[in-house]
């Protein structure tokens, strides 16, 4: 009787080692950014999923950062798959050019979701999930906004509104454009878009977009950026040129955004987290690994922000 006393404890202990060992299984995470370098949204979101992943003992990750390169980031795919980490986090470069990688990945049992920006709609079977915000509701939103303010300053029947995009091929830039040019005509529609060419993100770059669009239009009542960051470099030309009561609105808020509209110069934005959107990714690969049942387009919201409502919004940290 003893003795069966001691096996059974025996065989207790040693499940419970074993079960514990089970669920304190580590996964090994990899990802791959778009551009760290080129904004400080990418940089906040680096930063804060590096931190989210260190605070849980069971994951362990691959960092990597394309530097806007498609091949780059091809070849950083491959490399995951090679190190057979148990699942990827991509922020596509071009959500076209990446999809053979992302096939890969899946076919190699590797789980794939994308981050911030989605891949292109024909490589949707070979990921597992989207962690991100809806860019085509934020477009939608920003053109609300600059219709409203339109309205409030009685000119939507004879606005002309200029339109910097992100980077061509980009999924972000092409859903958030898409949401603003099909819903402004919507909400307001008498006010001409008179032009739209793309900033690449660039602040630098799109100052010199609006410099252009300012020699050649004498009349521009409204401008609508893929983001503050361009926003604020389209503001800057403005500025310069002594074009004073342009309307600027934005589709993601960063600080030097929310600095401008504190100025009164910058009017809205959309208001998105790079540390929730990092947070949420990872949470989203962990839930897949996990076989949990997560949504393929798990979004995350992003209100409306202006110089009426800032006020309840802190700061952006990018």
């Amino acid at each position: 009787m003893k003795l069966r006393s001691i096996f059974a404890a025996s065989v207790a202990t040693t499940s419970l080692a074993i079960a514990g060992a089970a669920s304190a299984e580590t996964y090994k995470i990899g990802i791959t950014q778009n551009n760290v370098g080129v904004d400080s949204y990418q940089t906040t979101y680096e930063k804060a999923f590096i931190e989210a992943a260190n605070a849980n003992a069971n994951v362990e990750t691959v960092v990597l950062d394309a530097g806007g390169d498609v091949a780059r980031q091809i070849a950083q795919m491959e490399d995951l798959i090679q190190q057979e980490v148990d699942a990827i986090i991509i922020w596509p470069t071009n959500g076209e050019a990446v999809i053979p990688a992302v096939r890969k990945a899946k076919k190699a049992g590797i789980p794939v979701i994308a981050t911030n920006s989605n891949i292109a709609e024909a490589g949707f079977d070979f990921i597992s999930s989207f962690s991100g915000p809806d860019n085509i509701t934020q477009g939608s939103r920003s053109a609300e906004i600059m219709c409203d303010k339109f309205k409030a300053m009685g000119i939507e029947n004879s606005a002309k509104v200029v339109h910097i995009t992100g980077q061509p091929g980009y999924t972000t830039a092409i859903e958030r454009a898409k949401g603003f040019n099909d819903r402004l005509p919507e909400v307001c529609p008498n006010v001409e878009q008179i032009d739209e060419q793309p900033g690449d993100w660039n602040r630098e770059k799109s100052q010199k977009v609006m410099e252009a669009f300012l020699v050649k239009y004498d009349t521009i009542n409204g401008v609508y950026s893929g983001d503050d960051n361009m926003g604020v470099g389209a503001l800057n030309a403005a500025k310069a040129a002594g074009r004073d009561g342009i309307i600027f609105v934005g589709a993601t808020n960063f600080a030097v955004g929310y600095e401008a509209m504190e100025r009164g110069e910058y009017w809205g934005s959309i208001y998105q987290s790079p540390v929730d959107d990092a947070k949420a990714a990872l949470k989203t690969a962990i839930d897949v690994l996990d076989g949990k049942d997560v949504p393929f387009l798990n979004y995350f919201d992003t209100p409306k922000i202006t110089q009426d409502n800032m006020s309840n919004f802190t700061k952006p940290v990018f």
